[in-house]
């Protein structure tokens, strides 16, 4: 549920798996960038106030591991996490899909870093814009790296997905920025729910569970989203801007 720095420690972020999401992003930037000239599919910057495309909103659940990039007092980082999106058709729902157990090693990981739900005494104010907005969920404890970073009043990440293996030609991926916020009391139990209907092993397994717990559960709000699909033409994108963002 985290990166490897400061006792995380996520498997799919390990060896020739981080190679592949290096390269893959790398593709994804050279196909945003030949697609610049093409215009942009669906909702782009000049209709923000327009609802997220369909096509994101079923990008984003369908992965569910994001590389999270911050910067902070030692400069820019990156981290990997899993996430589960919020089904924006059923709130309080995850999206389509389980987690499987691919990821049950990375769960333990996360939970010996475990820092309590103490970070939620005095949450900040909900994040601004629509309920029909994308909300991604993730968990990582506060005394990471990246952790201590969101935290941070105004933070801002941006992130991607994407799948390892890809070929040029079908290359599909997402490119993201918002803002996070670590969850207590009732918002904590939704977010909650949403993560364990996408990773139900981890409400399978007692010893995951009670470390998680533990551990703070984060919501990210993105602002804005691309997502980049070959298959539908090289460099072809759909952009998604929230209504209340410059």
């Amino acid at each position: 549920m985290s990166d490897t720095e400061a006792g995380g420690g996520t498997a799919a972020s390990g060896g020739a798996s981080g190679t592949g999401r290096a390269a893959e992003a790398g593709g994804m930037a050279a196909a945003s960038h030949a697609g610049e000239a093409g215009g942009v599919a669906g909702a782009g910057e000049a209709g923000g106030a327009a609802a997220c495309p369909a096509a994101i909103r079923q990008a984003l659940a369908a992965h569910t591991t994001m590389t999270l990039a911050y910067v902070d007092e030692e400069g820019p980082q990156a981290c990997a996490v899993l996430y589960a999106a919020e089904a924006l058709d059923a709130p309080g729902t995850a999206g389509a899909g389980s987690g499987g157990r691919a990821g049950a090693g990375a769960g333990a990981g996360e939970g010996d870093g475990g820092d309590g739900a103490g970070v939620g005494d005095g949450p900040r104010a909900p994040l601004a814009g629509s309920s029909s907005d994308p909300v991604l969920y993730f968990v990582t404890a506060v005394t990471t790296r990246h952790g201590r970073a969101l935290a941070e009043s105004g933070a801002r990440v941006a992130f991607t997905m994407q799948r390892d293996g890809q070929e040029w030609s079908g290359l599909t991926g997402l490119q993201g920025r918002g803002h996070c916020r670590p969850l207590a009391g009732a918002d904590r139990a939704a977010g909650w729910r949403v993560y364990t209907e996408r990773f139900p092993f981890v409400e399978a397994n007692d010893r995951l569970r009670t470390a998680l717990e533990r551990t703070t559960l984060w919501e990210l709000r993105p602002d804005w989203l691309r997502l980049i699909d070959n298959g539908q033409g090289f460099g072809h994108k759909e952009e998604w801007r929230r209504a209340d963002t410059p």
